[in-house]
């Protein structure tokens, strides 16, 4: 598995729908609500084999609400 990071910019007002739906599909690890540039932070663990890009706009990237997501790969953890 993969383990990855995607930040979530979210329409003014719709965070907590964003975050319900995101919840909702069962895909995320971890959702957590952040301060700063993005309003939400999901950890999410990539099946192996699957593609990451594809995994995710088929998984979380269509939830309406969303205007913009960043999306960290990681490598190795300490």
């Amino acid at each position: 598995m993969y383990c990855v990071f995607v930040q979530f910019r979210c329409i003014p007002g719709k965070t907590y729908e964003v975050a319900s739906a995101i919840y909702d599909r069962e895909v995320v690890s971890e959702l957590f609500s952040t301060s700063g540039d993005w309003d939400l932070m999901a950890k999410v663990y990539i099946p192996e084999g699957e593609d990451v890009g594809h995994y995710l706009s088929e998984k979380l990237f269509d939830v309406p609400g969303i205007s913009r997501t960043l999306t960290t790969m990681t490598y190795k953890a300490f």
